[in-house]
C-alpha cells in the first residue's frame, strides 16, 4: 500500500498507517521532520521544485531524481505502508506514488493506475515533467504520460487530504 499525504500531514499518516518507509519528494530548503518511528535508512529527501520545464533559480525533475525514486521504492520491502508526501501532496507525491505503482507492478496498465489515482484523490495532479522521465526510465514507451494526460487535471485546493493507492 503506498500512501500520499501533504508535509503538515506527514506524522499523522505515519502513525495511522504504520508505515516504516518514507519518501519526501519535496524543495531542496523545506525541512522534514520524521516521525520517529521511522529510521533514517528509511527515509529518502528528493529535493526539486514543482515545475515543469528549467526555470533559472530552480530544480526540474531530472533522471537523476527518479533514479533516486526508483532505487528507493525497489529497496522497500513492502512489510509495511511507504508514505509518499511533498508540500501540498498534490503534485510531486502524486507523480511518485504513479511512478512507484508502474515500478513496482510492472503487469498493470498505466491507464488502470492513472485511474485508480484519480478515484483514490479528486485533487491528484502528477508532475508530468517527472511522469515522462519516469516513462522513458520504465522503457513504457509513453503510455504512463498519456495516461495522466488522460485523467487529467485535478480540483484546485489548498492542500490534498491522504490517500492511499494499492500496487494491485
Amino acid at each position: 500500500m503506498i500512501h500520499v499525504c501533504p508535509l503538515s500531514r506527514l506524522e499523522e499518516t505515519v502513525t495511522r498507517t504504520g508505515a516504516e518507509h518514507v519518501l519526501s519528494v519535496i524543495n531542496i530548503a523545506t525541512p522534514v521532520t520524521l516521525p520517529p518511528t521511522v529510521r533514517r535508512e528509511n527515509h529518502l529527501f528528493v529535493g526539486f521544485n514543482d515545475i515543469l520545464s528549467p526555470q533559472e533559480g530552480l530544480v526540474h525533475p531530472s533522471i537523476e531524481h527518479v533514479e533516486a525514486i526508483l532505487g528507493f521504492v525497489r529497496r522497500w520491502p513492502r512489510q509495511a505502508p511507504l508514505v509518499v508526501h511533498c508540500y501540498l501532496g498534490v503534485s510531486r507525491s502524486t507523480a511518485s506514488a504513479y511512478i512507484t505503482a508502474c515500478a513496482l507492478a510492472p503487469e498493470r496498465d498505466e491507464a488502470e493506475i492513472a485511474q485508480a489515482l484519480r478515484a483514490a484523490s479528486p485533487i491528484a495532479t502528477p508532475n508530468a515533467l517527472l511522469v515522462e522521465i519516469a516513462d522513458a526510465a520504465l522503457g513504457r514507451q509513453g503510455r504512463m504520460r498519456a495516461a495522466i494526460a488522460a485523467i487529467g487535471r485535478g480540483r484546485e485546493a489548498m492542500e490534498n487530504e491522504p490517500f492511499e493507492i494499492r500496487l494491485g
